[in-house]
């Protein structure tokens, strides 16, 4: 049996108040407000309370045609009781309970719902995640079983996403040893309902529900690659069992290639079409698998992380660089050198040879008044 170093502990034991945590709710709930804009706010306002006030000059400033939608006090409110109804509750990033490398990961979500797993990730056990087909042969489900079990005994949390087949094998293996499942919606909308009494085991054994969405946000098909970023994000690498070449574990597979996490699949035969995405992987440089002993031998669970993007909470504290303080000139060549495919941002303040300060603050404008997209890995575009 491999040795497994631990996994990097919470970098911050901070907790937020409940004003601080009701803010924080309204202001990603915000529209055109992401995990990565969310940050810029908070960096630049110095609290979540400054930022929301700031929001419908910010918009009118970046070419917005109406005003701002503003998540109300009484909406956030609202979610807050529809999660202690489910005897889950709001984590933020940095506090105990929220997953270390999930902190890492490009545009981390400030808040995730979290139903179960108190002192979970703060334990030190290394998450992994395994995903796989939905329609996997019985072989398939008894090897992510055998994987999971052979993990959770040697001390890993495994992570999956719920689903029917190989990810429902790799919790139901894990259960006593402690699994998360990351929800594509809300909490309160268990997806696929055959699954409720295998979400509740999770819980009742010491596991986590996990979700970034609203309670009652019931999944859509666009909300599932947004799971799969959390899903790999969470983990040191991602273990695939029967991958289709189309299917959703491969696009957890890219997701943790562009986080840095380890790739890892199990091959299988040439003849069956649900195994032709995990070969594929394997042939383009994925670590072949057979066992938890090749998991374990391959995952680098002390490698270094990249350094983590500041995060401010300063109330009353204000940036000195205002949007007053950017001319008309510095909007129009930032807005001239954008266009619908994206560029990386620090090549725009090269090509622009304007400053920091001034770049970022136009993209906030332009992101709130819903013209600029945002992609990975710290790329922008005009909205199509």
């Amino acid at each position: 049996m491999v040795e497994t170093p631990p996994a990097p502990a919470p970098a911050s034991g901070r907790v937020l108040s409940d004003r601080q945590k009701l803010a924080w709710l309204r202001l990603i709930r915000s529209e055109n407000v992401g995990p990565a804009t969310f940050r810029t706010l908070l960096n630049h306002y110095g609290s979540a309370e400054a930022a929301l006030d700031a929001l419908p000059d910010l918009s009118r400033r970046g070419g917005a045609r109406r005003p701002i939608l503003i998540c109300p006090v009484t909406e956030a409110l609202d979610e807050l009781e529809h999660l202690a109804s489910l005897d889950a509750r709001l984590v933020a990033l940095g506090e105990p309970d929220y997953p270390p490398l999930l902190r890492h990961i490009d545009g981390p979500p400030p808040l995730l719902a979290m139903k179960g797993g108190a002192g979970l990730f703060a334990e030190r056990h290394p998450p992994v995640a395994i995903v796989g087909a939905r329609n996997c042969s019985l072989a398939g489900s008894k090897i992510a079983g055998q994987i999971a079990g052979d993990l959770g005994a040697a001390g890993f949390i495994v992570v999956s996403g719920l689903a029917r087949g190989i990810d429902a094998a790799a919790h139901s293996a894990s259960l006593r040893s402690g699994t998360v499942a990351v929800f594509a919606g809300g909490l309160g909308h268990l997806y696929p309902p055959d699954n409720e009494g295998l979400a509740a085991r999770i819980v009742a054994e010491g596991g986590a529900w996990v979700s970034e969405m609203p309670p009652g946000w019931q999944p859509r098909s666009r909300d599932f690659p947004r799971r799969n970023r959390l899903i790999s994000g969470i983990s040191h690498g991602v273990v695939l069992v029967e991958a289709a070449r189309r299917s959703g574990s491969l696009h957890t597979a890219r997701f943790a290639a562009e986080q840095g996490r380890d790739v890892l699949a199990v091959p299988g035969s040439p003849l069956d079409p649900r195994c032709d995405g995990c070969n594929a992987l394997i042939r383009d440089g994925a670590v072949l698998v057979r066992h938890a002993e090749d998991v374990m031998a391959a995952l680098d669970v002390g490698r270094a992380l990249p350094p983590l993007p500041p995060l401010v909470e300063e109330p009353g504290h204000e940036h000195g660089f205002t949007p007053d303080d950017v001319s008309s000139d510095a909007r129009r060549r930032i807005v001239e050198a954008l266009g619908l495919t994206p560029v990386g941002v620090d090549e725009l303040i090269r090509h622009t040879d304007l400053s920091v300060s001034v770049v970022h603050i136009v993209l906030l404008e332009l992101e709130l008044a819903g013209r600029l997209e945002r992609h990975p890995p710290n790329r922008v575009s005009l909205s199509g």
